[in-house]
């Protein structure tokens, strides 16, 4: 026959790795110091400013419009 299997340790087991994820992502999102946090939202934020200064407007699209 086979082994019995306690249920109680395997739930338990799951709750302990359910909550190890949990922390991982919480070390992750919680613990970038700010002056990281900062100086990736003002590269962000200066990447989007080059895009959108790059853009180009409908009238630049096409040059035989009399618009």
């Amino acid at each position: 026959m086979t082994k019995p299997v306690n249920l109680r340790q395997y739930r338990k087991q799951k709750a302990r790795k359910d909550k190890a994820e949990v922390a991982a992502s919480n070390r992750v999102l919680h613990g970038t110091p700010k002056a990281l946090r900062d100086a990736a939202a003002t590269a962000a934020a200066r990447l989007q400013a080059e895009l959108d200064g790059k853009k180009r407007d409908a009238r630049d699209a096409d040059p035989d419009s009399d618009a």
